[in-house]
């Protein structure tokens, strides 16, 4: 059986892709910002502490990490997939690369968590470390995106 998409699916279909990173882009900067506020609850003291505490930081946390991974693995494979549908390859350059790259460190990222939760602080720095390097891919990649849908656009 052969599917075949019309041209005007194939086309719209260069969008969801970018539309949902950035998307994931700015629900990572939120899990961060709940990181920082987890990273606060337990250096804090007394009502301070008390306070954070009833703002489930680490639940909250854990959650959106959670999603993050699942929607930037299927984020990623989508992106690769709407590639070969519309070329019949993909196109190996920085942009993928990187993004291979991002998809990795968000799953040795979210693997550490049962190291944190047993109290590893060697996995909770390794954990932000690779986080960091995360966001920095990702705002990277956002631009190098935002290069190809030009492209993509101007060939339209």
């Amino acid at each position: 059986m052969n599917l075949e998409l019309s041209p005007s699916v194939k086309y719209w279909l260069n969008f969801f892709h970018p539309i949902m990173m950035w998307a994931l882009l700015l629900l990572s900067l939120y899990a961060a910002y709940l990181g920082l506020q987890v990273q606060r609850t337990r250096n804090a003291q007394g009502e301070e502490k008390k306070e954070l505490i009833k703002g489930k930081y680490n639940v909250r946390h854990h959650q959106m990490g959670s999603i993050l991974l699942a929607l930037m693995v299927a984020g990623s494979v989508g992106g690769m997939a709407v590639t070969y549908i519309n070329n019949g390859k993909l196109f190996v350059g920085p942009h993928l690369l990187a993004g291979l790259g991002m998809t990795s460190l968000i799953a040795f990222s979210a693997g550490l968590s049962p190291y944190m939760q047993k109290g590893a602080n060697w996995a909770r720095a390794t954990h932000i470390l690779l986080n960091f390097a995360l966001l920095g891919l990702f705002a990277w990649q956002a631009i190098t995106g935002v290069q190809i849908v030009q492209k993509i656009l101007t060939q339209a």
